[in-house]
């Protein structure tokens, strides 16, 4: 197998992650915030291209190292296009790109774009290219001592989660995130992601590119081999460590963090990828399927940092961990393999120092921001959603129809007769008044989604031949079904539900609130409820005409009246 080829397509690989992180990430926010989630992922690599080719990429992998810490830029694309070594320019940009776009989550839904952008360059420019090389680059100091991260956990991962958490400390959490209660405690509300189904795409995105994430770099198919077996059960580990954790603990199995217990465990296992065993990626896994959830919990319910996605923990604490791991289980030195504490004092003081310098960096950058241009929108940009306020974007979903096919289209094996609430002597259910045929009545009713089709037939039957069906969120007094998302208690929940508008006149509304309670009820919480508003005149704008002949079906006006 030619590995350098290989090499490119696991680069190429590395790449596609930032797909599943800007899936991941819009997956765990509010809908209102999608296209500047999307666009801050898409403008970490295109920004961190710009500057890692003018200025990171020298620093980082300079034959003129200094001290083992920094290198000389160098510019040999310019100057010696044909020879230069475009597999590793290549293959570094895909790495940097990583490191920049975890951030983007953890700051998600307040932060101005323009900051984001600045920090997006600053990172892939000096930050990471610096850290980056004393690992990575052989001259590096502490590539010298021996330190072994294979794939970047604690260069790229860890680093990416401390920015996280100076980044979203800096900026204060989101408006309501945290509000006091009635015995001024702090009370931790939770914010749910708009699309679960997202996140889960962006979760197997990431797992089936980070193959090429830790696997690129093998020197065999025999070790390309092995690596892919421990990024394969470490995840998996972690992944069933936390259901179990989660449910026992809950008494449900928690779904988005163990999307997040995924990711957790693939970052875990970076580092030693290629230097510990099945048992050693196994315990390694067990581990970060409850440290994820544990440090998710902790900073967001203890610290007050709130962190949309989990990216601190995820990436930065699990990046620590897998780290440190390797001096427990490497097969070679680790310290449950006759290898003394050598190799764990070298990962801890690589970690420790790595940790450190993004730690200073990381401040120093976010407090420049903060006090120039400014690190968050205003309240109003924020409530309004950062599609409009930042990109003029109404809605990253504005094209998608209100109501599903399947839904409009009525798809039930269930059917009513309601056509015997006609010969019976109805109540008046507004005004007081019986009479049809002068007064206008709206009738909004909300109903389960599954229970439309039914009332669309009813309707027909009755002779309502018009009216207006929306998706909205809403729930009554019983607030919903509540619960708990990513161990915070949830307590108010908005449950989706049809929002039908029927405006009659010659069908009596009394006829329209007996029908539609008849089709949609069930007995449970949730079968909805019937608004009645008094209309003055209604318009029909192709014609002209008002009141009932604005109302009636065209093509009925000729059928005898039965």
């Amino acid at each position: 197998m030619d590995m350098s080829v290989w090499y490119l397509l696991g680069a190429v690989l590395v790449f596609f992650m930032q797909c599943g992180f800007a899936m991941v990430e819009t997956g765990f926010t509010r809908a209102k915030n999608a296209g500047n989630i999307i666009m801050k992922n898409l403008m970490d690599f295109c920004i961190g291209t710009v500057v890692f080719f003018v200025l990171g990429y020298g620093i980082m992998n300079s034959e003129n190292y200094f001290f083992g810490l920094i290198g000389r830029p160098e510019y040999q694309m310019f100057t010696d296009f044909a020879n230069f070594d475009w597999s590793n320019f290549f293959f570094q940009l895909v790495f940097c790109a990583t490191a920049a776009t975890i951030v983007s989550g953890a700051m998600a839904e307040r932060t101005k774009f323009s900051t984001y952008c600045i920090y997006s360059a600053v990172i892939s420019a000096i930050v990471y290219p610096i850290e980056a090389g004393w690992v990575w680059n052989s001259a590096g100091w502490l590539a010298k001592l021996g330190y072994v991260d294979f794939a970047g956990s604690s260069v790229i991962h860890m680093v990416g989660g401390i920015a996280s958490v100076i980044g979203a400390a800096m900026l204060g959490p989101r408006i309501g995130k945290y509000t006091k209660g009635k015995d001024g405690k702090t009370v931790v509300n939770a914010f749910p992601g708009h699309s679960l189904t997202l996140g889960a795409l962006g979760c197997f995105i990431l797992w089936f590119a980070w193959y090429g994430f830790n696997g690129a770099a093998a020197s065999d198919p025999t070790q390309l081999a092995q690596i892919l077996g421990t990024t394969t059960i470490a995840p998996a580990v972690a992944t069933f460590a936390c259901m179990l954790f989660t449910w026992i603990r809950n008494g449900a199995p928690d779904v988005s963090m163990c999307l997040n217990a995924s990711l957790a465990g693939l970052v875990g296992i970076t580092a030693g990828c290629a230097n510990v065993d099945a048992v050693g990626a196994t315990i390694i896994g067990l581990v970060d399927g409850i440290l994820v959830v544990i440090v998710v919990e902790f900073i967001d319910q203890k610290l007050k940092i709130d962190d949309p996605v989990g990216a601190v923990a995820v990436h930065g604490c699990n990046g620590l961990w897998g780290t440190v791991a390797v001096g427990l289980f490497d097969y070679n030195n680790g310290v449950f393999y006759g290898g003394g504490f050598h190799q764990l004092g070298v990962q801890v003081l690589g970690v420790v120092c790595i940790a450190a310098y993004t730690a200073v960096a990381m401040t120093i950058v976010f407090t420049i921001l903060k006090h120039t241009i400014g690190l968050r929108v205003s309240a109003e940009e924020e409530i309004m959603g950062l599609d409009i306020a930042e990109h003029d974007l109404a809605s990253a979903y504005a094209d998608f129809l209100p109501i599903s096919a399947t839904t409009m289209g009525g798809v039930t094996t269930e059917t009513i007769d309601v056509t015997d609430l006609r010969d019976k002597k109805l109540a008046p259910v507004i005004g007081g008044a019986k009479e049809t045929g002068g007064r206008y009545t709206k009738l909004t009713i909300m109903c389960k989604e599954d229970r439309f089709a039914i009332l669309k037939d009813a309707m027909s039957q009755i002779g309502v031949t018009g009216m207006t069906v929306s998706h909205v969120m809403g729930c009554g007094t019983q607030k919903g079904k509540t619960g708990q998302y990513r161990g915070v208690k949830i307590d108010m929940n908005l449950l989706p539900q049809l929002q039908v508008d029927i405006v009659v006149s010659t069908v009596p509304p009394e006829l329209v609130v007996e029908a539609a309670k008849k089709a949609l009820y069930t007995g449970e919480y949730g079968d909805g409820k019937i608004f009645l508003y008094d209309v003055e005149n209604v318009v029909r704008i192709r014609t002209n005409e008002t009141g009932i002949a604005a109302l009636d079906n065209e093509e009925n006006r000729n059928l005898p009246v039965k």
